[in-house]
């Protein structure tokens, strides 16, 4: 099972969030527990190719 590291945050009723390496994409859930399944399933459309273009942060080591 991978992890991946998330942003997540509460906005009056809804909790929102998204990935560190995808922070173009966010989602939203009625509940912490809620959010964390709509994250699951957008890590999914991001990594299997569904969403064309997709948009990533990396880190590279220059000398």
């Amino acid at each position: 099972m991978e992890k991946m590291r998330y942003v997540y945050w509460k906005d009056k009723d809804v909790w929102l969030g998204y990935f560190q390496e995808f922070p173009d994409y966010m989602t939203q859930g009625v509940s912490i527990d809620d959010l964390k399944e709509h994250l699951a399933d957008l890590y999914k459309d991001l990594t299997s190719g569904k969403i064309p273009g997709v948009r990533r942060v990396a880190e590279l080591e220059v000398s």
